[in-house]
């Protein structure tokens, strides 16, 4: 019995959710920052973003193949019906999941918590993005949970263009004294070409041309007094000849 259009939604948004939970546990630790899922005919086609390709991958292919079969056997799916493949992320400073995970890692690593998120804040605002938010909140020096809020650029929170120009991700860090969560949020800039954010402009963003160049009006009467006009020219009146001075 085929599905209607509201239940075959539904039912590919649980599937891309599960795919997406499956590869962030999994790929956690090779940038992983989402994945794009494609039918064509005959096979599907499931795309992971990385910032650290050839660990996906794996040796000779194998660690790509593994994850394959998993998904294979998880969603009951025929053979060949499947291919994955990896794709390194074009701009990893404009990618919020990347630098959540970033951040994330230092923080395990035992960084203080104000100084991964400026060398963070730092790298997303060399990476041309417009503007960009860190939050940790936790149990972060003292026994008291609290929130520490990193603001640089530009951000916008309400409207339509949010969810166009703006790239954010929650993550959570497991250490001794408690979880932390963290929040980045990052703005896009304006691209025509669309490679670095959107396309749309943002609309208050307002362009002024520079005026056109117009020849003065002196500069015609100038040209148009040394020539001689034999014939009359269409919509403009005659001017009367001077009348000679008679002598006395």
């Amino acid at each position: 019995m085929p599905l209607s259009l509201k239940k075959k939604f539904v039912a590919d948004g649980v599937f891309k959710a599960e795919l997406n939970n499956l590869f962030m546990r999994e790929l956690a630790e090779d940038g992983y920052s989402g994945l794009e899922v494609r039918k064509v005919p005959g096979r599907m086609e499931i795309i992971i973003l990385a910032t650290r390709t050839q660990n996906v991958l794996g040796e000779k292919g194998r660690r790509i193949r593994e994850l394959t079969s998993l998904v294979h056997k998880r969603f009951n799916l025929a053979e060949d019906s499947v291919e994955l493949y990896a794709e390194k992320v074009g701009q990893r400073g404009l990618c919020a999941i990347a630098q959540c995970e970033s951040l994330r890692y230092k923080l395990i690593g035992g960084l203080p918590v104000r100084r991964a998120c400026y060398g963070i804040l730092r790298f997303i605002m060399e990476s041309q993005a417009k503007g960009c938010e860190v939050i940790v909140s936790g149990k972060l020096r003292g026994q008291r949970a609290k929130s520490m809020k990193f603001v640089d650029g530009l951000m916008i929170h309400s409207g339509d263009p949010t969810n166009s120009y703006i790239d954010k991700a929650v993550r959570h860090v497991v250490l001794r004294q408690g979880v932390l969560g963290i929040k980045v949020k990052i703005m896009l800039p304006h691209d025509p070409k669309g490679a670095l954010g959107p396309k749309k402009p943002l609309p208050d963003s307002i362009r002024v041309f520079e005026p056109k160049e117009e020849p003065a009006v002196g500069d015609l009467t100038s040209e148009i007094r040394g020539i001689q006009i034999t014939e009359p020219i269409p919509g403009m009146t005659p001017r009367p000849a001077p009348m000679p001075k008679m002598g006395l």
